[in-house]
């Protein structure tokens, strides 16, 4: 048994060789990728003070993998449509400085912008559900579906028939949902989709009993659409649960906004979710069945803007940047999580200072506490430089908008926090139309009309232990 001894001994000088040299690798990874250099100090600090196991957290948790695959299958790439010839541009009323914001998303978006779009609003769930089963009902040739979270409830359960009638009339159906929103509800809708027949994936599925998806686990696909027959499409914020229908009276309820798309950008919507089908299943969906000719049916001139850590990574920020500084006159943005990093925090007290009224407009009662505590801390950096925000009651509103100069509107999945706009797989709209934005306008002044308008005064006047815990809460803002 010499040589187990002779092994012992060298053990552990075998054990801190390995340890030191995969300390080494994964230094050098974090330095050469990180674009953050706060990111990449935590984690050479996690790697070194945490031997060993730093590293493997490392290379499992800190490196993007996803844009790999993406590129391996192709997915970052919009497949091949036929373009319309009259894109246009935003209109020449008084909204000739917005078309910097289009030039800017020309560049970080591989999607172009379309004319001739029709966008209703839809609010609450009371509104989305039913006109979204109303065309699952109606619907002849294709069915796509998309949603973060699709609880096994009431909701859950009206979609999952509507899908089931759909798929026996042999419309093909294809619904793909994110692993982790799978698990808002026990047990999960998975069972009754597969019970029903109805075709369907998860995305990034992981588990405590596949580590080796362990780099997915933090990422999730936020985005909600639903297109039928090719024709008509459905996106913003709401997820599939029964919580949105606020005429039922739930146990927790939820505002949200939603939005019936009709026109050339509903093809756009398409091929984001065919992208991630690929993506998820190897599956490509072309061809008549899913892409249908799409006509002008409206003013508003659109456009996808798909987001996520691959190919498509800050196409958001960059968009909300951009919508900042062309910013002459007023800026209103609704969103259920404000956690902006410094950049944007800048852009939005550049534009006050400029002149420019902002209004933020976050709920007073938030669905994840630590992520309001998080918010609150923050709120400071924006009111000192004539920043408005504002506090709607109960219940917790979860839309997100933004409306640049009555004139540009956002809309979509992404929230203003890091999880939305550098982990999360999101979708939003741009969209350029006077009178569309001026509807949208009527919604956000309506929400202000009975909220709680907060002052630097009143955020400082908070007792020490809540600011403590405050600002404890925003160390984490990167993770919530």
């Amino acid at each position: 048994m010499d040589w187990l001894d002779k092994l012992s001994k060298f053990w552990p000088h075998l054990a801190a060789g390995f340890g030191f040299l995969a300390a080494l690798l994964a230094s050098v990874h974090a330095l050469l990728n990180k674009r953050d250099s706060r990111a990449a100090t935590l984690w050479l600090g996690i790697i070194w003070f945490v031997p060993v196991l730093g590293a493997i957290l490392y290379l499992s948790l800190g490196v993007n993998r996803i844009r790999r695959r993406a590129v391996e299958l192709g997915v970052h790439k919009t497949f091949s449509r036929a373009v319309p010839e009259n894109l246009g541009e935003p209109e020449h009323d008084g909204a000739e400085h917005l078309k910097h914001i289009a030039r800017v998303v020309n560049r970080v978006a591989n999607q172009p912008l379309t004319a001739g779009n029709k966008i209703e609003p839809l609010v609450n769930g009371d509104a989305a559900f039913p006109a979204m089963l109303a065309a699952i009902e109606a619907a002849k040739k294709s069915v796509t579906l998309c949603t973060y979270i699709f609880d096994n409830d009431a909701s859950g359960a009206k979609f999952v028939s509507a899908l089931e009638r759909a798929v026996q009339r042999g419309v093909a159906v294809r619904v793909l949902v994110d692993s982790a929103g799978t698990r808002y509800s026990f047990p999960p809708i998975t069972w009754k989709l597969r019970r029903t027949q109805i075709p369907f994936a998860k995305f990034l599925p992981a588990s405590i009993f596949t580590p080796w998806r362990a780099a997915t686990i933090n990422l999730r696909n936020h985005r909600k659409s639903l297109v039928v027959d090719g024709q008509t499409g459905f996106t913003g914020g709401i997820n599939i649960r029964h919580g949105n229908v606020l005429a039922d009276q739930p146990k927790s309820p939820v505002q949200d906004l939603h939005f019936r798309v009709e026109g050339p950008v509903v093809g756009e919507l398409q091929e984001v979710f065919a992208n991630d089908w690929a993506f998820t299943t190897g599956e490509i969906l072309d061809g008549e069945i899913w892409f249908s000719e799409l006509k002008e049916t409206g003013d508003v001139i659109a456009r996808v803007i798909p987001d996520g850590p691959d190919a498509d990574f800050e196409n958001a920020r960059w968009t909300l940047l951009a919508a900042l500084a062309e910013a002459q006159n007023s800026v209103k943005i609704i969103t259920p999580y404000f956690l902006p990093d410094n950049a944007l925090i800048t852009a939005l007290n550049l534009a006050s200072l400029r002149g420019v009224r902002v209004d933020i407009i976050l709920s007073a009662k938030n669905n994840l506490p630590p992520v309001h505590w998080a918010s609150r801390a923050m709120w400071w950096q924006v009111l000192e430089r004539g920043c408005h925000a504002w506090l709607t009651p109960p219940p917790f509103d979860h839309s997100k908008l933004m409306i640049v100069d009555s004139h540009w509107v956002l809309l979509g999945s992404a929230n203003w926090d890091a999880r939305s706009l550098r982990l999360n797989f999101e979708l939003n709209v741009e969209c350029y139309n006077r009178e569309f934005a001026r509807e949208m306008e009527k919604i956000v002044e309506g929400k202000i009309s009975t909220a709680h308008e907060v002052t630097k005064a009143e955020v400082d006047a908070r007792i020490f232990p809540a600011k403590l815990r405050d600002a404890i809460a925003r160390l984490f803002s990167p993770y919530l």
